[in-house]
């Protein structure tokens, strides 16, 4: 199996190399070398030249407050090259798997969301985003969409190791604590890819779209104090104190993309479809800031 990874340099796709690498011969691309997503006709020669079995798409325009005033540039990335890219799939009877978020939502209620809830995206982003969903499913290929949350990665930046690095420098610290989620590790995102991958080989019927989230519900605040709780527990020198991590709400914080505040995400469907069990956060968070805290 011939398995096409774009983005291979982002947090999901780093987890990807990984995670694939078992099932077949990964030709992982970026921007640079032929996976650039605002290119679309050479986007469109890529995928004829390499003529894969399957494409995963990592990459993405992600940058939410940015994507305002980039809105062309956000359709592009997130809805025009995903329409071309489940195109190319149909042409080629290949499978298509992509990814999505819970911003496709507009945060409303205190309930999960599940696949068939009605969208109502309230930033650039969000709305980019659902376009993309929308154009894969309408062109009739083989796919697999994981609408996600909160991502992180033991590589790069994340919230998490934001807030150890103001923690080490701040007497007091201001965390939202009126957006609900579940913080979702890329590790955890790319081991479900290539678990679901296997199971579409030989069921083409799982074809769809699907909740990929962890297990529990948190805050940014509660997230941010077992953050630092943890590395403190560790031995990290930290300044600010437990009892100075003041929870506040979004609007304390002014930004140019409106944030849904309820993100969660129903997960049934995925875990029934592909007999899996989705862990609770912590213990991805955790993982994480043992291999972030060792370095």
């Amino acid at each position: 199996m011939k398995i096409l990874l774009l983005g291979k340099n982002g947090q999901v796709g780093w987890e990807l190399q990984r995670s694939l690498s078992p099932l077949g011969e990964v030709i992982a691309l970026d921007r640079h070398n032929g996976g650039d997503l605002s290119d679309l006709s050479a986007l469109a020669e890529t995928v004829q030249r390499i003529a894969p079995d399957v494409i995963v798409n990592a990459a993405a325009h992600t940058a939410v407050d940015k994507a305002e005033s980039e809105a062309e540039l956000a359709m592009t990335l997130n809805a025009y090259a995903p329409q071309l890219l489940a195109q190319q799939a149909k042409k080629l009877n290949a499978c298509l798997i992509h990814y999505s978020t819970d911003y496709v939502f507009d945060g409303s209620g205190d309930a999960a969301w599940c696949e068939n809830d009605a969208v109502a995206p309230l930033n650039v982003y969000g709305k980019s985003k659902l376009a993309g969903e929308q154009f894969i499913q309408q062109s009739g290929c083989r796919h697999l969409i994981f609408r996600t949350s909160w991502v992180y990665g033991a590589r790069g930046g994340n919230f998490a190791k934001t807030m150890l690095r103001l923690a080490g420098e701040r007497d007091s610290l201001s965390v939202i604590n009126d957006q609900f989620g579940a913080p979702t590790g890329a590790d955890l995102i790319a081991d479900v890819t290539a678990h679901a991958l296997r199971t579409m080989q030989t069921r083409p019927d799982v074809s769809g779209l699907y909740h990929l989230v962890a297990s529990g519900v948190t805050t940014w605040h509660d997230y941010a104090s077992l953050v630092i709780a943890f590395a403190r527990e560790r031995g990290m020198s930290l300044k600010v104190a437990p009892e100075a991590i003041h929870a506040v709400p979004t609007s304390a914080f002014a930004t140019p993309a409106q944030r849904p505040l309820n993100s969660r995400l129903a997960t049934k469907k995925l875990q029934e479809t592909f007999n899996l069990t989705l862990p609770d956060w912590q213990l991805g968070v955790q993982r994480m800031l043992s291999e972030t805290l060792e370095k």
